[in-house]
């Protein structure tokens, strides 16, 4: 890809977000320089999970510099603030998840994938898709619980109902 395509795509995704601000739920506007709106989608889903890579890294080493070693809350603390920092975004990307289910399958696999393993509740040696579901529980938790970004998820009888039975018994400093 030349500069000259970077800086069309990422200037066709600034104006599928500008758009959104009103309505994340419209239809999404496809841009010549993807095609179809399922290019449109997995391109912003890539670029919430570069944020949201960034972010992880940034508050796992901090996590480790504090000697907390508390690997669930600063995962829960990167998915939080990315999503403070990008709401046009997460709110396109939530919106539009169940109507491209299969083109983003790949990619929301991957990214619970990310945050689970990350979050220290999963290993790398594990079916791919048992991993993608303790991160698809683990987001969900973290993303519709109530809190500041920053602050830990609340493990409470109530969440952990909605969790599989190996995530609703890791300890928090897992």
């Amino acid at each position: 890809m030349s500069w000259h395509d970077f800086y069309r795509r990422r200037d066709a995704l600034a104006a599928v977000l500008a758009d959104a601000r009103h309505d994340p739920a419209a239809p999404l506007r496809s841009a010549e320089v993807f095609g179809e709106p399922e290019q449109v989608l997995l391109a912003l889903h890539h670029t919430w999970t570069m944020r949201l890579t960034g972010r992880l890294g940034v508050e796992l080493n901090e996590a480790e510099r504090q000697h907390t070693g508390d690997r669930v809350a600063a995962v829960s603390a990167a998915v939080r603030a990315t999503a403070a920092d990008n709401p046009v975004l997460r709110a396109v990307l939530d919106a539009h998840s169940a109507a491209y289910a299969t083109a983003l399958r790949p990619a929301l696999d991957n990214e619970r994938r990310l945050v689970a393993i990350a979050a220290g509740l999963a290993d790398a040696d594990e079916p791919a898709d048992d991993i993608a579901a303790v991160g698809a529980a683990f987001l969900a938790l973290v993303l519709a619980a109530p809190g500041r970004p920053g602050e830990p998820i609340p493990v409470t009888a109530a969440g952990r109902g909605c969790l599989p039975a190996r995530v609703a018994t890791t300890p928090a400093h897992a």
